[in-house]
Order: structure tokens, then sequence, then C-alpha cells
């Protein structure tokens, strides 16, 4: 009986752990010919209109709630009176197609028909709509922004600026912390400079797969979607939405994205007054606490028992003060005199 009762408040425990102040609902767009599922999660309270983060997923087979990762940052959000936006990549929970299929640019066309279709809502502002991107959306966030310049904001966490100096600093940083001898670091390399030459020329996977042997876990899915995308790079794209509020979030345990190298990019193409830099030095490329990640144990417990401690310290609320903030200045300059 004492078991039964334990086993009972834990999953109570877990039950309420997992309960968030919103109120979602199942949303679905048509965009270039396949339907699209996702979540809107609205705040607890309130009719709106609500200013709107809409969500642009890392690399992966990501769904809307990002496996219920999302929803303690749509919590925190939601505090600052947004709403958020995340659809399935196609191929993903109801959403149809195959995000394998996709460039960077198809993923910035996709934003921004989930733009325009949240535009269209009654109880979305549509001039408070910005994006929220992680990783491999560093890629698509500037490309949307430059083009649609009625972007109320960007929040960029743990993004790259060119995918071939990102892979070459993940590849060797992942080799420091396994503690790879010489030996295995020049293999590493060799194998690298096959890649890349083979990727320069446009190989078909076969070709790939007879180049190096054991292919890991690369598919032929994969290997078109890298040599689809490649030779990405941010840079032009930065540029061109200057201006547009962004705040950058990097953490202190990257092994993915060299941060000091984004850091100074994104400082030397954005003025200054529109950006923002966050640094949680106790954080992972996913901003989870890293003394909570590299442990398989506290990291399954705190996600069922305590999900909203699995960020690094002030991240979620640091982000919604990010987008009060911005509202306070806006709504200042809107109420200034105008001056003759």
């Amino acid at each position: 009986m004492g078991l039964l009762l334990a086993a009972c408040g834990l999953a109570g425990v877990a039950a309420w752990q997992n309960t968030y102040a919103l109120r979602e609902e199942k949303v679905s767009l048509r965009h270039d010919g396949k339907l699209l599922e996702g979540v809107l999660a609205r705040p607890a309270e309130g009719e709106g209109p609500f200013g709107l983060v809409v969500f642009v997923h890392g690399d992966g087979p990501v769904d809307a709630t990002h496996e219920t990762f999302y929803r303690p940052l749509w919590e925190s959000f939601a505090r600052a009176g947004y709403a958020s936006l995340s659809f399935s990549k196609p191929g993903i929970g109801g959403s149809q197609g195959n995000w394998l299929d996709q460039s960077m640019s198809d993923r910035a066309d996709e934003t921004l028909a989930a733009v325009a279709w949240a535009r269209n809502r009654p109880d979305v502002d549509g001039r408070r709509v910005g994006l929220w991107g992680a990783s491999q959306a560093g890629w698509v966030l500037p490309k949307a922004a430059a083009r649609d310049r009625r972007l109320h904001f960007v929040i960029a966490v743990s993004p790259a600026v060119n995918w071939l100096r990102q892979g070459r600093y993940n590849l060797l940083a992942e080799l420091d912390r396994d503690g790879a001898t010489s030996q295995e670091r020049a293999a590493a390399l060799r194998r690298r400079e096959t890649t890349l030459r083979l990727l320069k020329r446009g190989a078909s996977f076969d070709e790939y797969r007879t180049a190096v042997g054991d292919v890991g876990g690369m598919t032929a899915a994969r290997w078109g979607f890298i040599t689809k995308n490649h030779r990405s790079d941010a840079t032009a794209d930065l540029r061109a939405m200057r201006g547009t509020p962004l705040l950058l979030v990097l953490a202190g345990h990257d092994v993915n994205v060299d941060v000091g190298e984004t850091e100074a990019v994104y400082r030397s193409l954005l003025p200054a007054a529109s950006l923002s830099v966050a640094h949680y030095p106790g954080a992972t490329h996913s901003l989870v606490d890293h003394d909570i990640e590299r442990s398989d144990w506290r990291l399954t417990m705190t996600a069922v028992f305590a999900p909203r401690q699995l960020y690094a310290k002030g991240f979620p609320a640091d982000q919604a003060r990010f987008l009060k903030q911005l509202d306070s200045r806006t709504r200042a300059r809107c109420s200034a005199p105008e001056r003759r």
C-alpha cells in the first residue's frame, strides 16, 4: 500500500509539474500544397489580441511541441502577453511532406506563411509578431526577417553563421570533449575533407558511401539535405535585416556552435541599438543546464518532475523580459509628441 501511495504521489507531482498556464489549440496551415499541423498556445486568460512568437525549429524531425520541450518557454512568453505558434516539420506528426527535402529558403518561406496565417487571426496583434528559433534556425531567421520588415523581433538561440565552419568547429569540439587521440583527430579531419570534396562536386549518396565506407547514421535522404544546404551562410541576410530588434542567446558549453564567432559576426553586421546579447555560461547548445544534461538520470528525472528547471537559470524569464521591454519602447515611441 505504501509503495502504491508513493507511486500515485509521484504521478500526481509529474502531472502537476507538466501542467502549464496556457490554452493550447490545434491549428493547421496549407503551404506549398501541403498541410502543416501545429499548436497555438495562448495565455491562460484574456481574448487578446496577443503578441505572437512563431517558433522555428532546429535540425531534426521536430514536432510542434518539441516533445513538450517548448512548453516552459510558451508559458514564459504567455506571462509577457504573447501567444506562441509552432508547426510540426513536414512529415512529422500530422504535417505532410518531408523536412529533408527542404532548403533553408524553403524553411523561410514556410515561416513567413505561418506569420501571414497568424496575422489574419483576430486574437493576434499583427504588429507584434516575431520569430524564435534555435540552432539550424540561424540560417532561417535572418532570411525571413530580411524579407518581412514588419517583424517585431527575432530571438536567435545558439545560431551558427556558416554551415561549413560550424561543422568543422563541432567536429573538433566533440573530438576534444571525447578525448580523441591525435591519430583519431587526423583520421576524422581526413574523412571531413573527403566529404567536402564530394559535396563540392554534387556526388551521389552511393559515391559518398563508396568513398568513406562506414556511413554511420547517414542516409540517402540526409545526404540530399546536406548537399542542398551545406553552403548556407547567414551574413548576407543578417545585413539585410538591419534594424529588426534581435536577442542573441549564447551558451557557455556549446560544442555545436562557435559562439565567439557568432557573437563577433552579429555585432559586426547589426546595429548596436537593435542587438541584445545574453550569455548563459552554464548552458549547453540547447540551453539546458550543463550539469543536468551530462547526467542521463538527472535529465530524465528533471524532464518528468521539474521540466521548468531544465533550462539554464533565467533563460525563459529573460526572453519574456526582452519582449516586455521591446513593447515598452514601442509604446513610448508611439505616445511621444510629434516634433514640429
